[in-house]
């Protein structure tokens, strides 16, 4: 790169980061108590010095663009907006509806997750999806990562924003019935609530996976040589995969539900980092959001 030019184009407040945990505080109150702990400038705020370092560090393997952050983030509010309206449109069940629910209409690889019921296993997702949202976080470990921590906090809140607009439009579309609702043993009271029609598919692996995905693939690309790849890697696919485990587990869903969100959640952490990689070359206009502004880096090559 010859130069660079940075132009700070307006301030505005971090309405995206606001949208995500009015989502969350909907959807994943485990998550929106996770994140609130958090001060706003970690996950998608960003202090000017490092929205200058975005631009002009040289050795950072992604680029933001204007058009293509416009299209993530907006693909990830209007899907979570969607999604928000028809859950405000699902007429729950009512205790004298739970009698015509028939498991012999449940496909045969689900059908036998109905019994499963466990407050200790649906505690213990809990638990693995906090600790997925410290993946990301523990990238800054990397000096690396350290000296580009702007791009990356782009990229995950883009990554979180499509995995949980996408997660809760299927939800709210589909209206699966849960395991538990079918299981007899499971007081009626816990069956008549929005939730219930809630299953397909997993949010919490849909999310825990996009989270250890995108960790993994983001160490990857800014230590390409690491010995510990294959370690990172494990680690990122087990942790989700435990998670789906043990949502089945607790009778919250069934296998398919938490296999399709595996899938999403992974395919979303993997695909929204490489999206960005600066394979381009040649003069480009950057995006370069902060805390409370937008700028412009227009690179000279």
């Amino acid at each position: 790169m010859i130069g660079s030019v940075f132009l700070r184009v307006c301030r505005v407040r971090p309405v995206v980061y606001y949208f995500f945990l009015f989502v969350m505080r909907r959807l994943k109150p485990v998550v929106y108590r996770s994140i609130r702990r958090l001060k706003p400038a970690v996950p998608l705020g960003v202090p000017l010095v490092f929205m200058l370092s975005i631009g002009l560090n040289a050795q950072s393997p992604y680029r933001l663009n204007l058009n293509r952050e416009i299209t993530l983030t907006g693909i990830g509010i209007s899907t979570g907006l969607t999604g928000l309206y028809l859950r405000s449109t699902v007429q729950p069940y009512e205790v004298h509806d739970l009698a015509s629910l028939d498991p012999a209409n449940i496909n045969a690889l689900d059908r036998g997750t109905v019994h499963n019921y466990s407050g200790k296993a649906d505690r213990a997702s809990d638990i693995l999806l906090h600790g997925s949202l410290a993946a990301p976080v523990l990238l800054l470990a990397g000096r690396n990562i350290r000296s580009d921590p702007g791009t990356v906090a782009i990229l995950w809140g883009e990554t979180a924003l499509v995995v949980s607009g996408i997660t809760t439009l299927t939800k709210f579309a589909v209206r699966r019935t849960r395991p538990f609702v079918y299981n007899p043993s499971v007081p009626a009271d816990a069956k008549t609530g929005i939730d219930a029609k809630a299953s397909f598919f997993s949010g919490h692996t849909s999310f825990t996976a996009a989270n250890t995905f995108f960790a993994a693939r983001v160490f990857a690309d800014y230590f390409p040589h690491s010995k510990w790849k294959p370690v990172v890697w494990s680690v990122a696919t087990t942790i989700p995969a435990a998670t789906g485990y043990l949502r089945v587990k607790g009778g919250k869903h069934f296998p398919t539900d938490v296999i399709t969100g595996y899938a999403v959640g992974a395919l979303t952490g993997f695909v929204v980092p490489e999206l960005h990689k600066a394979h381009r070359t040649g003069n480009t206009l950057s995006l370069v959001p902060g805390w409370d502004s937008i700028g412009l880096i227009w690179e000279i090559r």
